[in-house]
């Protein structure tokens, strides 16, 4: 029985600031950000949104009636939760709709989460091969104004339906795990934003691919052949490739010449969103299937999970016939030109929003999905979702 990816979509707020004017007002070169990290745009989101209106603007473009009845399982992966106890997962559930016999829970390993979620609803699809799971990653990617990690910030969801019989990416089992008790990237808790050791986290990512990709290579006898495309976590779109490069020199002039141009395809979009942390690699995987005109179907693609702290996992799946009839690309395309340019003065106070939860506060933003009151320590939603 085949499982896998059947629906995928991203949101991301309809705001952005320039990475050219940002790198101007921080007195830095722009080649730093355009080049350097290899960014244009960066989202932003005002604070009348968060991980669960993203998300829930995510998944309501891929569910139908009937996936709503079919959904038991409902996960988030996310490190920008908001809540200690409850999960963001339980709000999505009664936001979208979804039939009241269900579990619904969030998993936490930094940038990892979204991929422990798609394991976990793997396992459970096999199990229930009648029923379908709700995978969404949802992050706010904030590190502060003026400082390193300021260009690499961002923000939105992806949502993934996965279910047997999966209509766009059958995942295998070919899988390899690693953990390392590694401190590049962490945020103890009360810190609004989180510790970043930038040279470790950059170094531990690399060797972190080099080792599972190394590893997978000598476990199931395959190499760079066998892969259409590699698709990776992307905190930056200049991440990525370094990693790919690191082990590309043992690969074919061929192989290396169709694995950097598929890398290039899957990061149009993060260029223009910037850090999504659980679903940065999701949204490669996105681009890469909706900028692609080189991937057909019966393609074995590699991806590369990444979270810091540190977990990784290279796992791989097979694009099913007919897979690009269910993507959606003009919607995503839309949804990037159609956002609103900030000023950077505009960014920066939109950034420095701040909400006091212990007071009645009120909001008036015009998404589908979007937070209409705090009251009481309680976020109340507009839902408007009518499928």
């Amino acid at each position: 029985m085949k499982v896998g990816i059947d629906k995928i979509s991203f949101f991301v707020p309809p705001y952005y600031v320039d990475m050219a004017e940002l790198a101007t007002a921080r007195a830095v070169d722009p080649g730093k950000y355009l080049i350097g990290i290899g960014q244009s745009q960066m989202a932003i989101g005002p604070s009348s949104q968060d991980i669960v209106t993203y998300a829930a603007n995510a998944a309501s473009n891929i569910l139908t009636k009937e996936d709503k009845e079919a959904i038991d399982l409902v996960i988030v992966g996310t490190e920008s939760s908001f809540d200690e106890s409850k999960a963001s997962a339980v709000i999505l559930h009664r936001l979208l709709g979804i039939q009241e016999f269900a579990r619904a829970f969030e998993i936490k390993e930094a940038c990892y989460g979204a991929t422990a979620g798609i394991e976990a609803a793997k396992n459970h699809i096999r199990q229930h091969p009648k029923s379908k799971a709700l995978v969404i990653a949802a992050d706010i990617a904030r590190y502060g104004l003026n400082n390193g990690g300021e260009p690499t910030q961002g923000a939105g969801a992806v949502a993934m339906i996965i279910s047997s019989e999966p209509k766009i990416l059958a995942l295998s089992d070919d899988t390899v795990n690693l953990t390392q008790d590694i401190y590049d990237f962490w945020r103890p808790t009360g810190h609004a934003y989180p510790l970043v050791d930038g040279p470790l986290s950059n170094e531990t990512y690399i060797n972190s691919f080099k080792k599972v990709y190394t590893r997978y290579e000598e476990i199931y006898q395959e190499s760079f052949d066998t892969f259409a495309a590699l698709a990776f976590h992307i905190p930056y779109t200049k991440m990525g490739r370094k990693a790919l490069q690191a082990v590309l020199p043992k690969a074919t002039p061929q192989d290396q010449e169709r694995l950097l141009a598929r890398y290039e395809e899957s990061i149009t979009y993060s260029r223009q969103v910037g850090n999504l942390y659980t679903g940065s690699l999701y949204l490669g995987l996105i681009s890469l299937l909706e900028n692609s005109t080189s991937l057909q179907a019966g393609d074995k693609l590699g991806l590369f999970s990444y979270g810091s702290g540190a977990v990784s996992q290279f796992f791989t799946g097979i694009l099913q016939s007919g897979y690009e009839k269910q993507l959606f690309p003009d919607h995503h395309k839309a949804l990037l030109t159609n956002r609103t340019k900030l000023s950077v003065f505009e960014y920066e106070e939109m950034f420095k929003e701040a909400v006091d939860y212990n007071a009645t506060t009120t909001f008036n933003d015009p998404l589908p999905f979007s937070i209409t009151t705090i009251k009481d320590n309680i976020r109340f939603y507009r839902n408007e979702d009518t499928k």
